[in-house]
């Protein structure tokens, strides 16, 4: 089989970040219409992430937030968003580069975006953050908001372990 000189894969994976980009930039404009929200997946080592030390030792590896009802100052370049939440009542300012971002979700019209994202450290093959069996609906991706981080508090006051997000995998909605 010839060699791909031209990297569709990249390609791909680009328009579909170009489709998040302008989904971000019209909500960053207008808010979201409807029900629409979206959990965002991604990697918090990534290069150009800029999260708080606190939310860093939280979550090490990778994050899901939650755009939906509290969240503030959203703003979308060509590279990245940053956004402002609050975290167990704690506001925080994210800045994320598209890039850094494992996963896209608006469990409203359950639509999904799956993108390979590397740490840097990490060489092996992308694992599927979810597969999804045909006329299997994927549940919503766990994620931080400051309702479920108090939520994970257990009775002693310890926060257990959270999971990573659920992504389906864009070939579970090809056409056969």
């Amino acid at each position: 089989m010839a060699e791909d000189r031209i990297r569709y894969d990249i390609l791909a994976q680009d328009a579909l970040r170009g489709v998040m980009r302008k989904v971000l930039t019209e909500v960053a404009r207008t808010g979201l219409p409807g029900e629409h929200h979206f959990f965002i997946t991604f990697l918090t080592t990534a290069p150009g992430v800029r999260i708080s030390t606190r939310l860093r030792e939280r979550y090490p590896e990778q994050m899901t937030i939650v755009l939906q009802y509290q969240y503030w100052d959203m703003k979308v370049t060509e590279t990245g968003f940053e956004v402002g939440l609050s975290f167990a009542d704690v506001p925080e300012m994210l800045s994320i580069p598209f890039s850094a971002v494992r996963g896209f979700y608006d469990p409203s019209v359950n639509f999904e975006l799956e993108f390979d994202v590397r740490p840097e450290e990490d060489t092996a093959e992308p694992q599927p953050l979810h597969e999804v069996v045909e006329g299997d609906a994927p549940s919503a991706p766990e994620s931080a908001t400051s309702e479920e981080a108090a939520e994970q508090d257990d009775a002693d006051g310890e926060k257990s372990e959270t999971k990573g997000a659920d992504v389906v995998s864009l070939d579970a909605f090809r056409k056969k």
